[in-house]
């Protein structure tokens, strides 16, 4: 009966918690659409559209589909998600106008919590380039032990923001192949959820 207690507590306890995080991350919906059409706007939508293709392909995902891959040669689901994680901080970096060091190792967050992550850094880095006035001033900066590298904001666009929306379908079809489909009320034409 102990065991029973213990376990029952823990899960309401993880349950809480976790729907604690789900309020606290972006991208439920997209924003509100800027009024005007500017570079700065209509890439802060990107990034935008991005997150929420993200967070809804990401949504609910239980452990066992994190550890799902279409075949030994391919990436897990939990594998996929960490490689957004490199791009968001890419993304985000970038929109800072600071370098992605790769000289330094940082401690990866679990993936739930990278979810979350990937998520708040994108919503900062629309955030920070619908402020912008000059994308020039957004450059990739890669620092590694050879040096540093340095991509106009033009590689940012066919880079790290599309090569994350490649990757969020690739874990909406590895999710519908592990049994656990996205929820198809999120639409992402409207980008909203509809009732």
């Amino acid at each position: 009966m102990k065991k029973f207690v213990g376990l029952f507590t823990l899960l309401v306890v993880v349950t809480i918690s976790a729907q604690e995080n789900e309020m606290d991350v972006p991208y439920a919906s997209i924003p509100d659409a800027p009024t005007e059409y500017t570079a700065f706007t209509v890439t802060s939508r990107m990034i935008d559209g991005l997150g929420f293709r993200f967070y809804w392909a990401t949504e609910g995902l239980t452990e066992a589909n994190l550890l799902y891959r279409v075949n030994e040669d391919g990436r897990t689901i939990s594998e996929t998600i960490e490689h957004v994680y490199n791009l968001s901080m890419i993304i985000l970096n970038s929109s800072k106008k600071l370098p992605t060091d790769f000289t330094v190792d940082l401690v990866k967050p679990s993936t739930s919590e990278m979810r979350a992550v990937i998520l708040k850094n994108l919503k900062e880095a629309s955030e920070l380039i619908k402020a912008s006035t000059d994308l020039s001033e957004h450059s990739i900066v890669f620092k590694n032990k050879k040096g540093t590298r340095e991509l106009p904001f033009w590689n940012q666009i066919n880079g790290p923001i599309e090569d994350a929306v490649w990757h969020s379908g690739q874990i909406v079809l590895m999710r519908r192949a592990a049994g656990n489909p996205f929820n198809s009320k999120a639409s992402v034409l409207t980008g909203t959820v509809r009732d």
